[in-house]
């Protein structure tokens, strides 16, 4: 049976990309990801996050207006870094088919990485978009925290190496993920 993808756009919102480190880059990035996902009809699903410094229907909880969701695509709010902890992200996918998901968004360290691992437990394969996450920008008070290029990089190269029993895992740029080409033929080129 062929691989059907979904792509996860996670905690783009107005609050979070305020903080991001290159957020225009990887805005652009994930915009461009998403417009040719919906092209080629692979679902494109938005996470968003919730907590007491993002309320619903504040203008800090709204999703950046680049990946804003079109009508009738999927929105998973959460609010705990795992995207499918007490949410129907899961139950989503599964009644679409999904067996891959493509990982995007904001922070690297945690929501990112939490949603990874967390589909790699539950059964899918797994693409990170090397230039599709990002992390907060680091200050002078910053010290315990590895620069955000550092940060960004390093998770990139776990995902390179990371082995997972039964699942497919690549790294790969926004501009190398190929949703056009037959299973097994994509996303061949190394990142």
């Amino acid at each position: 049976m062929p691989a059907a993808t979904a792509l996860l756009v996670i905690d783009m919102q107005n609050t979070t990309v305020a903080m991001a480190h290159r957020a225009a880059e990887t805005v652009a990035a994930i915009a461009g990801l998403s417009e040719r996902a919906r092209a080629a009809g692979v679902l494109v699903v938005t996470v968003r996050q919730r907590d007491a410094d993002m309320v619903p229907g504040t203008q800090g909880w709204e999703v950046v207006p680049e990946l804003a969701p079109r009508e009738g695509e999927p929105v998973v709010d959460k609010t705990t870094p795992d995207s499918f902890l007490d949410t129907d992200l899961d139950a989503i996918l599964t009644a679409r088919g999904v067996t891959e998901v493509i990982v995007t968004g904001f922070a690297t360290e945690i929501c990112v990485d939490t949603t990874a691992r967390q589909a790699l437990s539950r059964g899918y394969d797994l693409v990170v978009v090397a230039d599709g996450h990002t992390t907060s920008v680091r200050t002078g008070a910053d010290t315990d925290l590895v620069p955000a290029d550092r940060s960004i990089a390093q998770y990139n190269a776990v995902y390179r190496a990371i082995g997972w029993p039964g699942r497919r895992i690549r790294v790969r740029a926004a501009a190398e993920v190929d949703f056009g080409a037959p299973e097994g033929a994509r996303d061949v080129r190394p990142a």
